[in-house]
């Protein structure tokens, strides 16, 4: 079976340094669309000479340009026409995601895109209820406060929501007036290289620059460069581990949004409906392909059963197939590569005493794209592989618990902490469970509401810092202390006549 492409992608993606093309330098890699395997494009790597070109028109746009010195409206208005840029291209910027992503192209239109324009009208307003500090406490002096720009940021965003996550940073980088050098994944760049096409028009010379390329290549020698002030990474553990690592040699300020193994918490307490719709949500939205996901689901021993069949049975009626159509719930995964990790995960899971319950196979009926059935397990313990491991994918593991205290324990049995999710109507339940998850964002009787006012990240290895409103302005801006005398007070005259 072939599915169409969702547009005719550029036979050739390169970066953008200032107002030209990066010079690339490295190799060819090849993008492909994974609902068919078939390749679509080519990317053009960056090598360590086109990286300092970007990182170089960064920052003389910081140094020399017009940007950090705008006045509030000024910055303001600029964001809004990027605002604006992304409304008039959401279709163009949807097909061109899912041309590399193979995410669903309703789901894409209606909420990624959406999301990636609301991200620079949040920053334009959160920038106008910024406010500076004054201090009067010493006899004589005035001191106050403020918060200026850090200087040119590297941003490097992920290939399983591209758009929409390279967005809270570039908005957010931009807005408190730095430059930047964005690096999308080298398998998912289309979307986004067009979108720093399309955003060069309406920002001055040097303000937003682009390369591409692995990691290890364009990755390395951006975060190694010496004109490089702030690192913000979202990615795997691993590698940013390397990128804090990189970045702590020269002594850069980085945040990570890093990986999850989140625990989706189900008490007999729960509205039974709503929280099988958010549980399936949970795990199979964005073809499961994201670090939030409610992949461990602990379920009251009470109700386990019942819920359990219930959910196998509604899985098993999620609609796989062509990202395109708008009958699809789930696309492709991003790679084959990536499709074969997760499947790998079902003989894993066998070896350890689990059970299949629905799923685990590849949908062969579907032809060479990287699809794969909704899948979920039952483990004897949460000492399993496929209950500790990030896999990534439509890949649900589930685990009976008694009580809170052992939910509490199962939950946090893990060196993940971004996000946990509970489900009960009884309120001493949800605030006694709340204060006990080790996570930085505890999602009650809901999946995956995003307030972005308020902060987002991880604890242990689910990273390091937060995005949000003031925790964006603390990382993207740095505390300038001014002491003026008000009644100048006589000063010792050393060295004096006398």
């Amino acid at each position: 079976m072939s599915f169409d492409l969702p547009i005719a992608p550029p036979a050739r993606v390169t970066g953008w340094a200032g107002d030209r093309a990066t010079s690339g330098g490295g190799l060819e890699l090849p993008v492909f669309y994974p609902a068919t395997g078939a390749q679509v494009s080519t990317l053009i790597e960056d090598d360590a000479q086109a990286v300092d070109g970007a990182v170089s028109a960064a920052r003389r746009a910081f140094d020399r340009g017009p940007w950090p010195g705008l006045t509030l409206p000024q910055r303001q208005e600029a964001l809004e026409r990027c605002r604006q840029t992304i409304l008039d291209h959401v279709d163009e910027l949807a097909r061109l995601e899912c041309a590399a992503t193979g995410l669903v192209l309703r789901e894409l239109r209606e909420r990624h895109m959406l999301r990636a324009a609301y991200n620079f009208r949040f920053f334009a307003e959160y920038i106008s209820q910024t406010s500076g500090q004054r201090y009067d406490q010493t006899p004589g002096y005035m001191t106050t406060v403020s918060r200026v720009p850090v200087g040119v940021a590297a941003l490097i965003a992920p290939w399983n929501a591209p758009v929409a996550l390279a967005t809270m940073k570039i908005a957010a980088a931009l807005a408190f007036g730095n430059t930047v050098v964005l690096k999308p994944s080298e398998q998912t760049p289309l979307a986004l290289a067009r979108l720093v096409e399309l955003l060069q028009e309406v920002l001055p010379e040097g303000v937003l620059n682009l390369v591409n390329g692995r990691g290890p290549v364009t990755g390395a020698a951006l975060v190694d460069h010496p004109g490089i002030d702030l690192v913000s990474f979202t990615g795997g553990t691993e590698t940013g581990r390397a990128i804090m690592s990189a970045a702590g040699r020269n002594l850069v300020p980085c945040t990570l949004e890093l990986g999850g193994k989140s625990a989706n918490i189900i008490f007999a307490s729960a509205d039974m409906e709503r929280a099988l719709d958010g549980a399936l949500m949970g795990i199979f939205s964005n073809n499961g392909q994201q670090c939030l996901a409610g992949s461990r689901i602990l379920v009251e021993r009470s109700i386990f059963d019942d819920f359990v069949g219930r959910f196998v049975e509604r899985a098993g009626r999620v609609r796989v197939g062509d990202p395109l159509s708008q009958d699809t719930d789930i696309g492709p995964l991003a790679s084959a590569a990536h499709r074969d990790r997760v499947l790998s995960f079902v003989d894993i899971a066998k070896g350890d005493g689990g059970t299949v319950l629905t799923g685990g196979t590849r949908r062969e009926d579907l032809g060479a794209g990287y699809f794969v059935n909704p899948t979920a397990v039952t483990v004897p313990s949460n000492a399993a592989r496929v209950a500790q491991d990030e896999i990534f994918g439509p890949f649900a593991t589930f685990l009976p618990f008694d009580g809170e205290d052992e939910a509490a324990a199962i939950a946090n049995d893990t060196r993940f902490g971004l996000v946990s999710y509970i489900w009960s109507d009884h309120l001493p339940t949800v605030m006694r469970m709340s204060e006990q998850m080790r996570s930085g964002v505890v999602w009650v009787n809901t999946p995956m509401m995003r307030e972005l006012r308020a902060p987002f990240g991880g604890f242990k290895t689910s990273g390091v810092g937060r995005e949000g409103g003031a925790s964006c302005e603390a990382f993207y801006t740095e505390e300038r202390t001014v002491t003026i005398p008000i009644n100048p007070q006589p000063l010792r005259k050393l060295g004096a006549q006398t």
